[in-house]
């Protein structure tokens, strides 16, 4: 059933097009995540489809009654407003049973204190309180603006698992590329003011977009290939004597008239980092407390040189303390960090302080505080060369930070600390308010980049593709999990099992033991050989990979780390298999 409708909405800001005669309908069953670019115009556009904002042109045809939840990127409260009167206002509970459901949700997404003033809050801690009053509110259509930033993996995690289940109509701005796998059935991307709408999810819009795209590329070249042929046939002296001839004057006029398709920008970073020595950053037993918490506790480790290193952890367990210690922002209360001579730190921070300062400087010289040139691989390049590759047009590059939208803020700050060249880059949420496209090239360039990185991120496509090595904050201590975000899951998910294994009642006999199988190692018996299977397929993969990529050294090397993680997982796997195996057969034997 059609509950809203969008028709020909358009919109700009001064010269600036962001959105051209959109038209869409939204289902009641519409679960949609819309994408593209910063600056686009995707929160304006939800701005618009939520009553907030007017568009320049077109409507929105809304079913009667209906009901809607706005979360925007960033919320707005009352003055002195504590968080159970903000939720009592939105949600507004009528029966001892929803209000008990307003305080369950609050505890879940990390917000214990229902009474804390909302201004005392940090900007994640607001987010995560009108995220759980437009989830709460009885409504027939979500509106979410990025709903996943600042929210720690576990509770994006449990985010995820809610908005699939929900049955009511969802549109979602976010950079979670897991999210939009598993929780969307529908893609919109804004594309230089154009819609386009793709059914399914985000795997099935990336093979769609890849077909548009080469039918555009061979209709732009049939294109070209007519002209060039009517061109020749108007220069050997065409008149329009004859309406046969006049209408094909037109009609020359007519194709050469069609906008040609742009060629597809893209970001380059090649090169742009310097020389890491020998010695890199020692930290020897740091400690950090916060009023009578202790966030780390003695904490050691040497970063090497090429670690890809992934933090995760619940929101505020100190995962921001830790890296600014590591890189030199903050002092530890004991033990010590000693950074090596040559090491030259990047630091891109979860707030955008740095871009903020002053809104009336042009990007293009926020850019040249940095350098005027930067030598990358390829040579030298100026800033504003450099800002055209960051799709930052002339235009963009001479307007002022304050017209930036959120989005180009953040990539125009990810751009200087690029620029500046570090051998060791430390990330804190680098993935909030960046677009996926950027997020790409993003990847690309840690993959490439010439010394070591550390990641904090609730983004698990992100620390997926980037990391290999994850230190997870639990109960008060770090431990460090060999492998990336998925690789730390099954690792977590496996030593729960064997935990709540250990936790089940003895049903035997006091005399024979009656050998029985638990409910997970049931689940686990009925998989495992698919999963050795799969296992053994991608070792013989990477194989043929190692093969082709033999003058590659880079691409051999991460192959041949995978295929010894891959190794090593299939080891435990037998293993196992031969465990449960065994065990099965004692079961039937009645043993």
């Amino acid at each position: 059933m059609n509950i809203m409708t969008a028709e020909n909405i358009s919109k700009s800001f001064g010269e600036k097009e962001v959105l051209r005669n959109i038209s869409f309908g939204v289902d009641s069953a519409d679960k949609i995540g819309i994408i593209g670019i910063n600056g686009t115009g995707k929160s304006t556009l939800l701005k618009i489809i939520a009553g907030v904002e007017e568009s320049d042109s077109g409507k929105v045809v809304r079913m009667r009654d209906l009901r809607v939840s706005y979360l925007p990127q960033t919320p707005v409260f009352y003055e002195n407003e504590v968080v159970i009167d903000y939720m009592d206002r939105i949600c507004d509970p009528s029966s001892p049973e929803e209000d008990s459901n307003v305080r369950a949700i609050l505890t879940k997404i990390g917000i214990s204190d229902i009474y804390k003033p909302i201004a005392e809050l940090s900007g994640g801690g607001k987010k995560r309180v009108a995220l759980a009053a437009a989830l709460i509110s009885k409504v027939d259509l979500l509106i979410l603006d990025e709903p996943t930033n600042h929210l720690d993996n576990k509770t994006v995690e449990w985010l995820e698992s809610m908005l699939k289940t929900t049955t009511k109509a969802l549109i979602i701005v976010t950079h979670d590329r897991y999210f939009l796998d598993r929780a969307v059935n529908r893609i919109i991307e804004l594309d230089k003011g154009k819609m386009y709408t793709y059914d399914g999810n985000y795997s099935l819009f990336l093979e769609k977009k890849a077909e548009r795209e080469e039918l555009e590329e061979a209709s732009e070249r049939k294109r070209k290939s007519y002209l060039r042929t009517e061109l020749e046939w108007i220069r050997r002296g065409a008149r329009a004597r004859t309406t046969k001839q006049k209408a094909r004057i037109e009609r020359f006029e007519e194709i050469s008239a069609i906008e040609t398709p742009q060629a597809r920008q893209s970001i380059k970073f090649d090169g742009m980092s310097s020389r890491l020595g020998g010695k890199t950053i020692i930290a020897d037993g740091i400690s950090k407390t916060y009023d009578h918490k202790t966030v780390v506790d003695n904490f050691s480790y040497i970063i090497n040189k090429n670690d890809r290193i992934g933090i995760v952890g619940d929101n505020g367990c100190g995962k921001t303390t830790l890296i600014d210690m590591l890189g030199g922002k903050l002092s530890p209360d004991s033990g010590s960090v000693d950074i090596g001579e040559t090491v030259k730190v990047g630091f891109f921070a979860q707030e955008n302080n740095d871009v903020e300062k002053d809104l009336s400087v042009r990007a293009i010289d926020y850019i040249r505080d940095v350098a005027e040139y930067i030598q990358t691989g390829n040579g030298r390049i100026s800033a504003s060369q450099l800002m055209e590759r960051f799709l930052f047009g002339g235009e963009l590059q001479y307007s002022p930070i304050a017209k930036l939208s959120g989005g180009e803020k953040r990539r125009l700050y990810l751009l200087k600390v690029l620029m500046s060249a570090p051998n060791i880059l430390f990330m804190d949420e680098p993935t909030n308010d960046l677009d996926i496209e950027t997020l790409t090239i993003l990847e690309d360039h840690i993959a490439g980049f010439g010394g070591a990185v550390v990641i904090v991120s609730h983004d698990r496509y992100f620390l997926d593709k980037c990391v290999d090595r994850i230190f997870a904050f639990e109960n008060g201590t770090i431990r460090q999990y060999e492998g990336n975000y998925t690789d730390y899951s099954l690792n977590r998910a496996e030593e729960e099992t064997v935990r709540k294994d250990k936790k089940q009642p003895k049903t035997w006999d006091k005399g024979q033991r009656k050998p029985r199988m638990t409910y997970n190692e049931q689940k686990e018996f009925a998989t495992i050989d698919n999963d050795i299977a799969r296992l053994e397929e991608r070792i013989a993969e990477i194989d043929k990979e190692m093969e082709k990529a033999a003058a590659n050294y880079t691409k051999l090397q991460e192959l041949s780390e995978e295929k010894e993680r891959t190794e090593e997982l299939l080891l435990e796997k037998t293993e196992r298999w031969v465990y449960l195996t065994e065990l099965d057969e004692k079961i039937r034997a009645g043993v």
